[in-house]
């Protein structure tokens, strides 16, 4: 959605050891039926638990308004977690038995190499800690590639509610066009576009490297360019785990090469800059660019104001722009029911309301989201993109199981947080610190 793991998307890869296994166990051992949309009108408390970013939270937030509209016996009790407290209060409200609809990351089935590092959630819904909602009606509305990616043993333990892309830069066009650049497609015309714009006195990028995690969205992206397939991802994440590569190869050296010369190119105190000051900084011109997530794009929106027009492209990392013709991305914060829910009668009713397709429209609208049901209008930005997205590509993280004995230089496993300024490493020694952190694993 790194350390405040890549808004949370990278931080899904990690098992909470202990905590997530008594989580497990507790959620097990009171699992059951738990009754449908239909069993009787919904009424009560309605604990929703969600990983926060400003856009998603708007677009719940006018969810949850519509439907107690709906169904004025619930009351919505609508929590919100930064990304990196997310983890443990989950585990700490599962355990309690105080949740109804949450959210879940990294439901999809575990290559049999990496078959000790499922993720937390994937281990929940294995031990019957998830609602099965496989026979739910509402789940037809969805994109049947999406629910088919984040199935469990042929079993849909959650709602998709988009797709996000996160490897691509918004660029401000006003600035491009005063200095005569163009949108560049390779690495080489991406570092002269740089090398252009300091030498006007422009900062290149925008970060808030405060958190860490949006620091790895280049990493991602870098990536996205130098592994353009899935199948690259996916041979790279083999060869990684079965020792056939090694994170002190080249190309995975370049990757964070790539991170780092984004990461030098910020603006002055990107390292302690919170991620929330980008989009306002981006809007007044204090710099050109920024690696960011499709969906901050409404918070950008609302942000520029109009003031001027910006766009996004592809990272370019590889200098065969066929690498960087596309951006990569990820099913976007799925909902579930735990077993142990105590009303499981108005989370169902709340997924069957959310997923009705004018309901649905108004979610993306304020989350900034593609759509993860067909035939939805999607916004002029997303159709502006659509070049960029007429082939879905997962990114690296949708890919890559972290070995949950490696050490905490190996997690991503590209060391991006080691990297000057967040660190203090350069790429070669951050992927040395990688590699053997990764080797120590056995």
């Amino acid at each position: 959605m790194a350390t405040k793991r890549l808004r949370g998307i990278l931080g899904r890869r990690l098992i909470a050891g202990a905590v997530a296994a008594a989580t497990i166990g507790a959620l097990a051992a009171c699992s059951g039926g738990g009754g449908g949309a239909g069993d009787g009108e919904p009424n009560g408390k309605l604990q929703l638990l969600v990983s926060s970013s400003d856009a998603t939270d708007a677009g719940f937030r006018a969810i949850n308004d519509a439907f107690e509209k709906q169904y004025p016996k619930v009351d919505v009790v609508f929590s919100t977690v930064s990304n990196d407290n997310y983890p443990a209060t989950k585990s700490s409200r599962l355990t309690a038995g105080n949740l109804d609809l949450f959210v879940v990351k990294g439901l999809m089935e575990t290559p049999s190499y990496a078959k000790d590092a499922a993720t937390d959630d994937a281990r929940l819904a294995k031990a019957g800690g998830l609602v099965d909602l496989s026979g739910e009606s509402f789940l037809k509305q969805y994109t049947p590639t999406l629910l088919d990616a984040q199935a469990i043993d042929g079993k849909q333990y959650a709602v998709p509610t988009g797709v996000s892309y996160y490897t691509g830069v918004f660029y401000n066009k006003k600035i491009f066009a005063d200095n005569g650049l163009k949108i560049p497609s390779t690495w080489s015309e991406f570092t002269a576009v740089v090398d252009a714009l300091k030498a006007k006195g422009i900062t290149p990028f925008g970060l808030g490297g405060k958190d860490s995690w949006p620091a790895g969205l280049p990493m991602l992206a870098s990536v996205a360019s130098l592994y353009p397939t899935v199948a690259d991802k996916q041979q790279l994440a083999k060869e990684l785990w079965t020792n056939a590569a090694k994170l002190t190869d080249p190309t995975e050296v370049k990757v964070l090469e790539q991170t780092e010369y984004v990461l030098k190119n910020a603006q002055e105190g990107a390292a302690g800059a919170d991620y929330t000051s980008i989009p306002s900084g981006f809007a007044a011109g204090d710099f050109a660019m920024t690696v960011d997530g499709t969906w901050d794009q409404p918070t950008i929106d609302a942000a520029v104001a109009k003031k001027f027009d910006y766009g996004y492209f592809p990272f370019p990392g590889s200098d065969d722009a066929a690498d960087n013709a596309l951006l990569n991305g990820k099913t976007e914060l799925q909902l579930a029911v735990p077993t142990s829910a105590k009303n499981k009668t108005a989370a169902l009713a709340w997924l069957k309301f959310f997923s009705d397709k004018k309901n649905y429209e108004l979610f993306l609208q304020k989350s900034g989201f593609s759509s993860a049901q067909p035939g939805i209008s999607t916004s002029p930005f997303l159709q502006s993109i659509g070049q960029y997205t007429k082939s879905y590509e997962p990114a690296w993280d949708q890919v890559w199981f972290a070995n949950n004995k490696a050490g905490q230089d190996a997690v991503f496993p590209f060391n991006y947080p080691a990297l000057t300024p967040l660190g203090s490493s350069t790429p070669e020694q951050a992927a040395q610190a990688a590699q053997k952190a990764w080797s120590a694993a056995g």
